[in-house]
């Protein structure tokens, strides 16, 4: 039997030769594809709060949401209804008296959104702003609603992760030398921590609560920098001794890459919370003062810096729209120290190029009822009211959803507060319905079982 020549094959032998090269080709891609996703996954191990692509086509990188906590009066401010007018005295629905608004309104812009009298300066951007008019929540009690609306669930037994603790998990932050998530003159009463906390997310995802005036506890090094490393370098060995050990809880691994992260904050973040470096006519049109008088202004000036300088979610808040009673001048008094550093803050981000890329909410808890309460006063509203967005990836000039002729319920484009927080994801690239964590055997979501994202408000 003759001896075969290497170089000598038939067509059978070249394309079995052939195939099993092509099948090389395709073993070396797979192996290499799984062993690019196993180093990325391995530095997002390392590094959980790293910038992640999102998962889908995002409309906005940042979100800044403007809280009006205690419930501002839809029907007092920007929810003008002729028929509340023109029943002014009359019985409502389920009891009580038909109470129309003692301010005057007026259209704005060529959408020709109403204002009222007291929100003159928010109004110059009506044709900027998409309207949410069919809002609805499920609980009337102020410390359920704003947990809710922070969390998803109101539910006491099981705090869950707050919707800005959900965006870092879903997208970490784009600068590493300050926190993701940053809460101003955070909500103290209803439900407090819960409301910018992680729960059951590791302990990295929480927010960063810091004061009206910019301070934050701890950030100023109490010895020289060098020695500080030394000492936070040994701490660290410990930290990272007790996560080792099987078991270990994940605040372990928060607490390790807190320590890190406070380190580096030392250098950026007094420097950004220092509003006084500002030119001055940026302070006046903000309308920047001492006291509780120019406390959401000196928020909304630290809100565009921190937005400016990378962090994915900061959120400002002005208390004090629970009005039971004293509503006109609690009105009068409320929307003074709100109105022109809205409208500053809009302005600014507008003139900065940031509103391409940055989602701004404005709203409450929940609405007021157009039933008068006492002498000067109006009840709680969850069955509907209103909220805007404007900037990045959302209608300009217009109004989705409606309450009924006199403002009591939504009847058009209803949308439940699990509904909002969809829509939110969606225009930051994530789908609501992916975006889960694995606790206690089961999958949870910021939306939990529910939630409609509302594309109609795209751009």
């Amino acid at each position: 039997m003759s001896e075969q020549n290497p170089f000598v094959t038939s067509r059978r032998s070249l394309l079995r030769a052939a195939g099993a090269g092509f099948g090389q080709l395709a073993l070396a891609g797979l192996l290499g594809s799984i062993a690019n996703k196993a180093a990325a996954q391995e530095l997002n191990a390392n590094n959980p709060l790293a910038p992640k692509r999102p998962p889908l086509p995002a409309k906005a990188k940042r979100i800044i949401f403007l809280f009006m906590e205690g419930a501002m009066s839809s029907v007092d401010t920007f929810e003008y209804k002729a028929q509340l007018e023109k029943s002014n005295g009359k019985s409502g629905p389920g009891g009580g008296t038909i109470t129309a608004s003692r301010f005057k309104f007026k259209q704005y812009g060529n959408s020709g959104s109403y204002f009222s009298e007291l929100l003159p300066n928010i109004a110059t951007h009506a044709d900027e702003l998409c309207w949410l008019r069919g809002l609805y929540t499920d609980t009337p009690a102020h410390p359920q609603a704003v947990v809710q609306l922070h969390t998803g669930s109101a539910n006491a037994a099981l705090t869950r992760p707050s919707w800005g603790s959900w965006l870092l998990y879903g997208l970490g932050t784009d600068n590493q030398n300050l926190p993701g998530y940053i809460t101003i003159n955070p909500p103290i009463a209803f439900g407090g921590a819960a409301n910018y906390g992680s729960a059951f997310l590791p302990a990295y995802y929480q927010g960063t609560a810091i004061t009206d005036q910019g301070f934050m506890p701890n950030i100023k090094a109490a010895t020289e920098k060098d020695l500080e490393r030394q000492q936070i370098d040994l701490i660290q060995d410990f930290n990272r001794e007790a996560a080792s050990v099987p078991g270990a809880p994940d605040a372990v691994d928060g607490v390790i890459k807190s320590y890190e992260l406070g380190f580096r904050m030392q250098d950026t973040v007094p420097e950004l919370l220092d509003i006084s470096k500002e030119p001055q006519h940026v302070l006046d049109a903000y309308g920047v003062k001492p006291g509780l008088e120019g406390s959401f202004a000196r928020q909304c000036l630290m809100a565009r810096r921190l937005s400016e300088a990378g962090v994915r979610f900061v959120e400002i808040r002005q208390g004090g729209w629970d009005h039971h009673t004293n509503l006109h001048q609690g009105l009068i008094d409320q929307s003074r120290m709100i109105d022109q550093p809205t409208s500053a803050l809009l302005t600014d981000l507008a003139q900065r190029g940031l509103l391409e890329d940055t989602l701004v909410l404005f709203g409450s808890e929940f609405g007021r009822l157009p039933i008068a309460q006492g002498a000067d006063g109006r009840d709680h509203n969850i069955t509907g009211y209103a909220m805007f967005m404007t900037g990045a990836g959302v209608k300009k000039g217009f109004s989705y959803g409606g309450t009924d002729d006199i403002g009591m319920t939504a009847v058009e484009g209803r949308m439940h507060i699990n509904d909002l927080h969809a829509t939110l994801l969606a225009l930051m690239g994530i789908d609501h319905e992916q975006l889960t964590y694995r606790y206690e055997g089961r999958d949870f979501r910021l939306t939990n079982v529910a939630g409609v994202i509302q594309r109609q408000v795209f751009a």
